[in-house]
């Protein structure tokens, strides 16, 4: 009978031990999930700050671009170019790229914004630019729509 004592104390022993074993491993594996989510969003965020800084790249050398075709524009060119942006921002990025490649080759010096409308026009992109004619009438600027209208309504006048 002593035997039998002795081996519901082992069982008992031995469900004890297991259990501490099992509760130690269970916290040794939550313990790595943690440390394995942790380096993961650790390397999440290393890849964003990564991508921030390749678009940060990006903007900064499609500005410089930007900045360096500026510099060889005259009468309203730039004026020109951001009509061109607004209109066909993916086409003007190839464009402005291109251009500079010409500056730097010396194929071209200075450009106008005449240039530009006929850059983009040959390309067959119409870019819509607002025009206003004014004309200098007594020492007063008034639009050339307004002078049609005093003409006719002169003319009008006149034949009556």
């Amino acid at each position: 009978m002593d035997a039998g004592k002795n081996s519901g104390m082992d069982d008992q022993d031995l469900e004890l031990i297991k259990a501490r074993k099992m509760k130690k491993l269970q916290e040794q594996l939550a313990f790595k999930e943690k440390q394995e989510q942790e380096k993961a969003k650790e390397k999440n965020k290393n890849n964003q700050e990564i991508q921030n800084q390749i678009n940060r790249q990006k903007s900064d050398g499609m500005e410089s671009e930007r900045n360096f075709l500026l510099r060889y524009m005259y009468d309203r060119g730039d004026e020109v170019l951001k009509l061109a942006e607004q209109q066909f921002p993916f086409q003007t990025k190839i464009i402005i790229k291109r251009l500079n490649e010409l500056i730097k080759f010396g194929e071209i010096s200075r450009i106008s914004g005449g240039d530009m409308l006929s850059v983009y026009r040959s390309l067959g992109l119409k870019i819509r630019v607002d025009t206003h004619i004014s004309i200098s009438d007594h020492g007063k600027t008034i639009s050339f729509s307004d002078k049609l209208k005093q003409s006719t309504t002169s003319e009008i006048d006149e034949s009556s």
